[in-house]
């Protein structure tokens, strides 16, 4: 009777262990993710009104040189949209995910494809499951106090979200003071000012409103979003590779 039951639990200890890495990636691919982040220094972030804009603004982006894009959740079809640029450029431009709030919306993004995650808040839940899986989640902080924290509970990068007094200068402030920390701005940040950003501190950039025209959307003038994307990420390589945190 003992026996049996030791292996009863045994078993479910291992079905435990099985589900706690579900959807596990290699030490290998969560490095070649952050080695992209450092190489391209820039993110192109997407929020549409409409499905069928989603796929047209995206690729205009990709066109104007974009090499790491990503899809947010408040889009409607994100998922959908996701799973579809993730195999039309697999290997060639780095697929995320943003928005996420939840285990739940982790999980769903990584089964559509996503190769990091964003969120736009500290989450630390999200952030363990992440780095429990060898995932690459980027979390949303404010102050140099949630930057801090999202780095202890594992985040190797740190979204700062949304933008601060000082831009440029409070980066160069934080990071000087806080050198451990990767910073990844993604609000202030726009096609002008990306490069002082990098010069000054951060990791890498997210272009969101600037590089994604609403109205150049609306009138359904992608060319407007592929011209925006050609002129900061010109912009963005003035900056040089980043020197990644160990």
């Amino acid at each position: 009777m003992a026996l049996r039951l030791s292996k009863t639990l045994l078993r479910s200890n291992q079905h435990v262990r099985l589900l706690s890495t579900d959807r596990m990636q290699s030490v290998e691919n969560y490095e070649a993710v952050l080695d992209k982040f450092a190489q391209i220094r820039a993110c192109a972030v997407l929020r549409t009104a409409t499905s069928e804009a989603c796929p047209k603004a995206m690729q205009a982006a990709i066109d104007g040189g974009f090499e790491i894009c990503e899809f947010t959740l408040t889009t409607p079809n994100c998922l959908d949209h996701l799973a579809d640029f993730r195999k039309k450029y697999d290997g060639k431009v780095m697929i995320g995910c943003g928005t996420i709030l939840t285990i739940a919306d982790a999980e769903a993004a990584m089964d559509a494809g996503s190769e990091f995650i964003i969120t736009p808040v500290m989450l630390p839940d999200v952030i363990q499951w992440c780095k429990e899986r060898n995932i690459v989640c980027v979390p949303g902080c404010q102050t140099p106090t949630e930057l801090v924290s999202a780095y202890r509970h594992g985040a190797p990068l740190q979204k700062l979200f949304p933008g601060v007094a000082g831009g440029p200068m409070w980066v160069k402030a934080v990071s000087s003071a806080l050198p451990f920390l990767s910073i990844n701005p993604t609000s202030g940040v726009d096609l002008d000012n990306a490069a002082d950003f990098l010069k000054n501190g951060a990791a890498s950039v997210g272009l969101v409103a600037p590089l994604f025209d609403q109205a150049a959307i609306a009138a359904g003038d992608f060319d407007k979003i592929a011209q925006n994307a050609a002129k900061v990420m010109a912009n963005v390589r003035t900056a040089g590779p980043y020197q990644r945190k160990k």
